[in-house]
């Protein structure tokens, strides 16, 4: 019996697949079955050296090293995932956010995938066929002012080019999706959690309490597990959503109040 969802014989390129929502994705499609290649700064300890290219995407230099490592290993790409982002802004509103700061969230939530899609998108458009997922963030509908107005707007571009782009390509047959996630519960996000929660005098779930309501809640209750973001990346990636290009698919426990 064919499963009902199955990347077998599809060649990946997940950024940012070494911890997170990224490796999660990384392992769900290889247990699916497609030949993968993910990519950071450091090759953690326990994952595949053949499966590994080390670069700093923020980087001319970086996304190149990629772009040859896809051709040469993988001789193309059919799926490519934008994992890659993250804010080091500080907290103090706009007047904290100097050029060094606007530059430093554009150059990791924003131009390594536009300079990733412009030297691989072409194979996809010659082959015919290839699915493209840009990670985007609810915090491009719910910006946090004290701390995330430049991350939020960097994330608010990379929709709207990933919008642009799926009109331009749908018709060469690549398709362009973006999944929007919220909180999710990460190595990080729990470091995050336990600090909060020690400066309020509380516990962990009192940490993650904090967390949601600076988020204005959680209906669900809870953050999403990087299982579940890969879960949706996968299907979104698969030929089971063969139709879907150009949408936004948010996956946030509810966060964002409005449909």
């Amino acid at each position: 019996m064919t499963p009902f969802l199955t990347l077998a014989g599809k060649r990946a390129l997940v950024t940012a697949g070494t911890q997170g929502a990224g490796a999660a994705t990384v392992a769900l499609f290889e247990e699916l079955g497609a030949t993968i290649l993910t990519t950071a700064r450091k090759r953690p300890a326990g994952l595949r050296e053949e499966t590994f290219v080390a670069a700093d995407l923020t980087t001319l230099e970086g996304v190149e090293t990629v772009a040859d490592a896809v051709r040469d290993r993988l001789g193309g790409v059919d799926i490519l995932v934008h994992m890659l982002g993250g804010s080091s802004a500080p907290a103090g509103g706009f007047a904290a956010l100097g050029e060094s700061e606007w530059q430093a969230e554009l150059d990791i939530n924003l131009f390594p995938a536009v300079r990733l899609d412009r030297v691989l998108l072409p194979g996809m458009v010659a082959q015919g066929s290839g699915v493209v997922v840009h990670v985007t963030s609810i915090q491009r509908l719910l910006p946090l002012p004290e701390a995330t107005t430049a991350y939020a707007a960097a994330k608010a571009a990379l929709s709207v080019y990933s919008k642009s782009l799926s009109k331009e390509v749908a018709p060469k047959g690549v398709r362009v999706v973006r999944v929007s996630p919220g909180w999710i519960e990460t190595e990080a996000s729990i470091r995050l959690a336990e600090r909060l929660a020690t400066e309020a005098g509380t516990d962990l779930e009192g940490g993650k309490k904090i967390i949601m309501q600076s988020l204005g809640g959680i209906p669900l209750g809870r953050p999403s597990t990087p299982a579940e973001i890969a879960n949706l990346i996968a299907f979104l990636a698969s030929e089971r959503a063969g139709s879907i290009t150009g949408t936004e698919y948010v996956i946030d426990g509810g966060t964002v109040p409005t449909a």
